[in-house]
């Protein structure tokens, strides 16, 4: 697969893309907290501003993505987001930085990241045969995840020595070098044909597709539970680190690259553990230990005491990395080329919607409650989601790339 140009392209652009959205995560929370003293909420609910358009406007976006050529889309979603976050840094610098342009420069990079996830994920399906699926889909979730681990890990301590405002140019900086790197594909697109359409019909087409068979429901509902609860987890470690715990800016960005490194070891062990142990299994027991590592960090006290989330947070980083591989894998495998964009667009709507959601939620929880016990109800509701996999349809299932011979309806 490292001789496949076109995977090669892929692999790049998501992995430096990765490493300016890492940064970015970073940073923008930091702007808020620090440099706008924003109140819990607004700390809290800006994470979710990246995923509400998955809520908003996923179904539509799926449909176009079908219909449209995806290196173009992918492009014109990274030029999108380079635009929208440099004028962050240039408002901070002329003193007219503010938090609603926080919010509104958010959401429009998480409207960019819909076109830009949507048509990748359709471009990977073709540039892997299938047998080629989990392994592909490991190395860019391993690579993307020591990315993801590097950005944050140094964005912790940029924010600390540049201010965040500043730290942001990196981020433009690597979604330059991820078009770069996309402009070299040469996939022939296989697009859906033309001929009368009708965006609304092919949205529900698109929806009933989503929750057609046993085995795409419970990758689905499995991942919505876990990113409701695991999401007001991870919009409220900011205000958990520098308000709750009074440490600084570096430790957070340590505990969000622990998540990435183990995601990276998720990734890279993926195609051994599903051939040992079987992907049904894999997918079934992942993340059990993940909500243990989300409640690590309900244990962490100030000093060497933030020790026990980077562990936490790492085992976490294992366990979704290898649940997102298996499912991604399996509806890439199943899925039919022109159906890519509507199958990624409504189980995102539904699955990612929860971030945005959780985001909100986590902050209003944090306003009325505090903030350690908001997380602790984030790790209660995360936990609910290994119970579905563990009882639900899937919990006898040893292989489910043996369940691609269940007939899909088509058109």
């Amino acid at each position: 697969m490292r001789r496949n140009p076109d995977f090669r392209a892929l692999w790049v652009s998501a992995t430096v893309g990765v490493f300016g959205t890492a940064v970015a995560a970073v940073a923008l929370p930091l702007i808020a907290a620090v440099e706008l003293a924003a109140s819990d909420f607004a700390v809290a609910a800006l994470a979710g501003m990246a995923f509400l358009p998955w809520l908003l406007l996923g179904l539509p976006i799926g449909v176009w993505v079908d219909r449209w050529p995806r290196k173009p889309v992918i492009v014109w979603s990274l030029v999108a987001r380079i635009l929208s976050l440099g004028t962050l840094p240039v408002a901070y610098w002329l003193g007219m930085l503010s938090v609603a342009q926080l919010f509104i420069v958010a959401f429009i990079a998480g409207l960019s990241s819909v076109f830009f996830s949507l048509a990748d994920q359709a471009l990977v399906q073709q540039a892997l045969s299938g047998d080629e699926l989990v392994e592909g889909n490991g190395i860019i979730t391993a690579s993307g995840a020591s990315a993801d681990a590097a950005g944050r890990g140094i964005a912790g301590w940029l924010t600390v020595v540049l201010g965040a405002s500043n730290t942001l140019l990196v981020q433009v900086g690597a979604s330059l070098a991820s078009l770069a790197a996309i402009s070299s594909l040469h996939i022939t697109e296989k697009t859906a044909p033309a001929g009368e359409r009708r965006i609304f019909a092919e949205m529900l087409e698109g929806l009933r597709y989503t929750f057609s068979t046993a085995p795409l429901r419970a990758i689905l509902f499995n991942a919505a539970l876990w990113n409701l609860g695991g999401s007001m987890v991870a919009s409220l470690m900011v205000l958990l680190v520098v308000r709750a715990l009074g440490e600084s800016e570096v430790w957070l960005g340590l505990l969000m690259a622990a998540t990435s490194v183990g995601g990276a070891v998720g990734g890279l062990s993926a195609k051994r553990l599903t051939e040992r142990l079987g992907s049904g299994p894999v997918w079934r027991w992942s993340m059990v230990p993940g909500v243990l590592g989300y409640a690590s960090l309900l244990a962490m006290t100030p000093g060497t005491g933030m020790l026990i989330g980077i562990l936490g947070m790492f085992v976490m980083g294992v366990s979704i990395a290898l649940n997102i591989v298996v499912g991604t894998s399996f509806r890439q495998r199943v899925c039919p080329p022109a159906m890519m964009g509507r199958l990624g667009a409504a189980t995102r709507m539904v699955s990612w919607g929860m971030l945005g959601i959780a985001s909100i939620l986590g902050g209003i929880l944090a306003e009325t409650i505090g903030i350690t016990a908001a997380v602790l109800v984030g790790v209660l509701l995360a936990a609910t989601a290994p119970l579905v996999a563990l009882f639900g349809s899937l919990r006898s299932v040893r292989r489910l790339e043996e369940l691609d011979r269940e007939p899909m309806p088509t058109r």
